[in-house]
């Protein structure tokens, strides 16, 4: 049986690098997991084993955090080209470079008031509390001539305790669900943007208010939204951020619909007038779409949601 080697790439998984800027007594923090992944001309890799062509990997995990002290870590996305770009243009072989980040966010410790007791007015500057809301993801690609630059955001949960219904629905006799009129309506985002950026450097978006803009916008279509369907509300959250974000123009998003189911309260003489809820982490429903500019063409992969 005759076989030839397929799409292939390698690289260096998960490098945690935490980059810290001083600003005089003012630290500013930013907390990434990079992995590299390379293809290019490495048959002979796989056929042979001969390593000709091949930049060790402990190389890409050094790469990574060298290049966090001399370009610094802007953003991401901006972190992420840096690296693309070395990779392609500094090693003949490769062809290709993908860079995936995930950010992980800190805020500053609140020492006001009571807190303000134990610590002192001149730490403030630099004491830092791990943030417990969403994880913002990046994956840049480039060939060497054109990017691709796919921003994202994961476990952002949210939740509107009024204001959704779900009624209407396909009966037959599997079905027990009654239909409700004032639900509870919640759901972990998971989304991936792409921006329309792929070759001007002089016209690159700005990375970070980009991002914030679209986590706004995402967040604000949530609460806006009257819902008669997590549908309907996950294409008002794409919606809402094309028309309002010139430089994006496809999001897809991985809602799992959280269900909360009123508890029953009459075995024990009780009222429950929609206050007291059961909590159902499974099975959950999973609602996936992407919504595009008009005259766009789908390009983010359907499992990048997955990631």
């Amino acid at each position: 049986m005759t076989t030839v080697l397929g799409q292939n790439q390698y690289g260096k998984a998960e490098n945690r690098v935490v980059r810290i800027t001083r600003d005089g007594d003012t630290h500013h923090i930013k907390d990434l997991n990079v992995s590299v992944a390379l293809s290019g001309d490495m048959d002979d890799v796989h056929y042979s084993g001969s390593n000709a062509n091949v930049l060790p990997t402990d190389t890409t995990k050094n790469t990574v955090f060298a290049f966090a002290k001399e370009y610094g870590i802007e953003s991401a996305e901006q972190f992420g080209i840096h690296l693309a770009r070395h990779f392609v243009t500094s090693q003949e072989p490769i062809k290709r470079a993908r860079i995936r980040v995930e950010e992980y966010s800190w805020e500053r410790i609140d020492t006001s008031e009571d807190n303000s007791r134990f610590i002192g007015s001149d730490e403030v500057r630099h004491s830092f509390v791990r943030k417990g809301q969403e994880t913002r993801t990046a994956q840049i690609t480039f060939d060497g001539q054109r990017w691709e630059v796919l921003t994202g955001l994961k476990d952002l949960t949210v939740l509107n305790s009024t204001s959704s219904e779900f009624w209407g629905y396909v009966k037959d006799k599997y079905t027990t669900l009654k239909e409700d009129y004032d639900r509870i309506l919640a759901t972990d985002v998971t989304a991936w943007w792409r921006h329309n950026w792929t070759s001007d450097e002089e016209r690159m978006p700005n990375w970070e208010r980009s991002y914030a803009q679209a986590r706004k916008h995402i967040l604000q279509a949530f609460a806006e939204t009257y819902s008669l369907s997590l549908q309907q509300t996950l294409y008002q959250m794409g919606s809402r951020v094309i028309n309002s974000r010139p430089e994006i123009d496809e999001i897809r998003f991985s809602l799992p619909n959280k269900h909360h189911f009123l508890v029953d309260l009459e075995p024990f003489d009780l009222k429950n007038d929609r206050e007291v809820y059961f909590a159902a982490d499974r099975p959950y429903g999973l609602i996936e779409a992407t919504v595009l500019r008009d005259g766009a063409q789908a390009r983010i992969p359907f499992d990048m949601t997955n990631l």
